[in-house]
């Protein structure tokens, strides 16, 4: 029955993001919402500014109602026994984590595409309000006991962290939300890198029986794919902030939900890569005036190269598959 649920939720999730498009892209371009494109970015992508952005409406309505759906399909199923209230607050839990972060997106775009202020929420009010959630987020799953903070580490076992655990989870949270809004950057990269993140630990969840991270995961596949139709390059809307940060939080949440942050590490390792080359580029210049890269995030470098948008997207989301059945295979040899 999981995973029926889980094919219910992908189909349910692609389709109603995917409808949701004929039905909200009209109203986003009457709204004016176009993109404008940063001067710091690639020249080639001047012809993108106008393309309407907050998309990430589209797949945050298409997750929640395929979420819903399957929730009370598994509820009324034989496996409805095993649905304690734990699980079901790891998942309620992640979804209002996402929705948080979502929302901090959502302002942030309103603040620019609506109220014309290029600049958005400053720094520190994101900041502020990303640690905000994240604190919620383990407040809420600490609380209710559906949290552990022994650690499965590779090749060395279980560890447990402690109250550390907590501390080293809400920057993790924090830093893989913004990692994921960096991988956003071309036509595609974030949703389909998050597509096969979805497929992955829609795996990982049936083999460690977490029937609602399951279908989490698997909502969260379909809402991506269904999202691509109108994303894929050419693109013919954004995700903006509203839905990159929203991803971000499913992401985390997804990680955490099954007990295994560690993952997020190792099927996330594009957006980890993302990140990690902004932090890079940075530092080399500051010390040394010089860059690493042509352009960060590491994407743009490609682009620099010669690579096209589909090449890169392509390559990227096969760097996650490869990492996601490493993944599965640490998982299934008992090695995580």
């Amino acid at each position: 029955m999981s995973w029926t649920s889980g094919l219910i939720a992908i189909l349910l999730s692609f389709f109603t993001t995917s409808l949701l498009g004929i039905l909200i892209l009209p109203i986003l371009k009457k709204l004016k919402c176009g993109q404008s494109i940063k001067e710091i970015g690639p020249t080639w992508h001047e012809y993108k500014s106008g393309t309407p952005t907050m998309g990430g409406i589209l797949f945050i309505i298409g997750i929640i109602f395929a979420v819903l759906v399957s929730y009370f399909m598994l509820q009324s199923s034989e496996v409805s026994t095993v649905i304690d209230t734990q699980n079901s607050i790891r998942l309620w839990a992640g979804i209002l984590c996402a929705l948080g972060f979502g929302l901090i997106g959502l302002i942030d775009d309103y603040i620019k595409v609506i109220k014309k202020r290029n600049k958005g929420l400053s720094a520190l009010q994101k900041t502020v309000l990303q640690f905000i959630i994240a604190i919620t987020y383990f407040l809420t799953m600490m609380m209710s006991g559906s949290i552990t903070t022994i650690v499965d580490i590779p090749f060395a076992g279980q560890i447990d962290f402690g109250w550390f655990y907590y501390i080293i989870g809400i920057f993790g949270i924090y830093g893989v939300v913004n990692a994921v809004n960096l991988t956003d950057g071309i036509d595609g990269l974030a949703g389909s890198v998050t597509a096969v993140y979805g497929i992955i630990l829609m795996v990982m969840s049936s083999f460690l029986h977490m029937y609602t991270m399951h279908i989490l995961a698997a909502a969260l596949c379909g809402g991506c794919l269904g999202f691509l139709i109108w994303n894929f390059y050419p693109a013919k809307v954004f995700m903006g902030d509203t839905g990159s940060m929203f991803l971000g939080g499913l992401v985390v949440a997804l990680g955490f939900g099954i007990d295994q942050p560690i993952f997020i590490l190792i099927v996330g390792i594009v957006y980890i890569v993302e990140a990690l080359s902004v932090v890079i580029q940075v530092i080399s210049f500051k010390l040394t005036g010089k860059r690493v890269f042509k352009m960060s995030p590491i994407h743009h470098h490609f682009e620099m190269c010669g690579w096209s948008e589909v090449k890169i997207v392509s390559v990227f989301s096969l760097f996650t598959a490869v990492f996601g059945i490493i993944g599965i295979l640490l998982l299934v040899f008992g090695i995580l």
